[in-house]
């Protein structure tokens, strides 16, 4: 009974206390929820391309103070396996087209498609077979175990039935296998590869070794829908030495900005907002602003790159540092709901503190006109009116222990000048 008059008598105050609680756990959950200031990317092998990009990545992020740090890998297969590992730390990775299957849906997403990555073949120019049967029998480097160009490489070969006739497979690092074609200790050498990888720009700028080109595209395309179709034009590499001598066409991948499905929406954001200052610019293959592309290569876009590549970064983002932009946001998610609740409470908690102070009052006239009703009907049958006396005498005492604020004080007042008129009737009927 004390726990409900207290409730009674102070439900504004409880009703703003609960409200600020509740704001103030919202805020706590938000603030717990704010992405974290680190993020590990899977790369590459040392020296290659997604390595070097990996740190421009790192510091475009560093910008906004959130630390990258790289993980060194063999390649896109093992990247595929770290972000599938959920104990594995990492949240973002590098990886060629075709790597990944559609069940791995279920926990990667992509943040879109980079720049173009060939397949490239050299051979010794003493070498003038022609077509892919130049190399059986022959010694071929076709990556380290565990890369994408070996991957893409065994695929290829294995399309074409040449997987059990070449001489010798050979998992020479990039940067190896081609000081071993160039001094002759190797017969081909395949590399997955951005045109101004190192190691491609030394291999077409050498009159010992010649670029080999592809046969049968579309067919190849056709069977593997997530190669591409890129030429090398003639000269393009040395105008006065005309190499490479002819147009070479080549299947190439795309490389993709792979993700777990849990990486937190801001740093996604930031990562797309990173690859598109870094990959957006002009290239042999590619025109400018062609990349970042939205493409779905072998998992589905996430939600946050859906809406990069439809309506570019959140608005605030703009206009806000990094972490500002996104507790603004924040914040202003947790506005809608109060101000949701407080403008209404505004509206109407006044109207409601005001019945519920007159109601306090009003409830004791009710029941102050009942036991007069009551005491006149005794009188009338001449039943028994002290059990009634005693509860008017109660209700008296109840009256003088209610405190209500000053505004409704003359409601008190009046309430007692009634209940002092009825006992004065009350005793003047008895003295009769």
């Amino acid at each position: 009974m004390a726990a409900k008059e207290f409730l009674r008598n102070n439900w504004p105050t409880i009703t703003i206390g609960v409200t600020a609680a509740a704001i103030a756990l919202a805020a706590i959950v938000m603030l717990i929820n704010m992405p974290p200031r680190t993020v590990v990317m899977a790369t590459g092998p040392e020296g290659g391309a997604y390595q070097e990009f990996g740190k421009r990545y790192r510091a475009e992020l560093a910008k906004e103070g959130v630390e990258v740090r790289l993980m060194p890998t063999a390649g896109s297969p093992e990247n595929r396996a770290l972000l599938l590992d959920q104990h594995s730390g990492v949240s973002v990775a590098l990886i060629q087209g075709g790597t990944m299957s559609q069940e791995d849906g279920s926990k990667l997403a992509s943040l879109g498609t980079l720049y173009y990555e060939p397949l490239w073949w050299f051979r010794r120019r003493e070498i003038q077979v022609d077509g892919a049967a130049y190399l059986v029998g022959k010694r071929l480097s076709i990556g380290p175990e565990g890369s994408g160009t070996r991957a893409l490489s065994l695929e290829y070969f294995k399309i074409l039935g040449f997987d059990q006739q070449v001489g010798e497979w050979l998992a020479l690092p990039t940067q190896t296998a081609g000081e071993s074609l160039l001094a002759g200790q190797i017969d081909a050498v395949s590399m997955v590869a951005a045109w101004d990888a190192p190691e491609v720009q030394q291999l077409l700028g050498d009159e010992r070794v010649t670029l080999t080109g592809y046969r049968r595209l579309n067919a190849l395309i056709a069977r593997l829908p997530f190669l591409s179709k890129v030429v090398v034009p003639r000269g393009v590499r040395d105008l006065a030495k005309d190499l490479p001598p002819t147009d070479v066409t080549l299947i190439a991948v795309k490389a993709n900005l792979i993700v777990r499905n849990d990486l937190h929406s801001a740093l996604q954001y930031l990562l797309l907002d990173a690859a598109e200052h870094i990959h957006s610019s002009p290239s042999i293959f590619q025109r400018a602003n062609e990349f970042p592309a939205g493409e779905a290569v072998d998992v589905p876009l996430s939600n946050e790159a859906l809406r990069f590549y439809k309506s570019g970064r959140p608005f605030l983002h703009d206009y806000l540092p990094f972490w500002v932009a996104e507790l603004t946001g924040k914040l202003f998610i947790l506005l809608i709901p109060i101000l949701g609740v407080l403008y209404p409470m505004t509206q109407y908690l006044p109207r409601l503190y005001d019945w519920a102070m007159r109601s306090k009052v009003l409830r004791m006239y009710g029941e102050l006109r009942f036991l007069e009703d009551e005491i006149a009907d005794a009188r009338r049958t001449k039943r028994d009116t002290s059990e009634m006396i005693f509860q008017l005498n109660g209700l008296k005492e109840q009256a003088n222990r209610l405190k209500v604020p000053i505004a409704y004080a003359d409601m008190l007042y009046s309430l007692r000048a009634h209940i002092d008129l009825a006992h004065e009737k009350v005793r003047r009927q008895l003295a009769e």
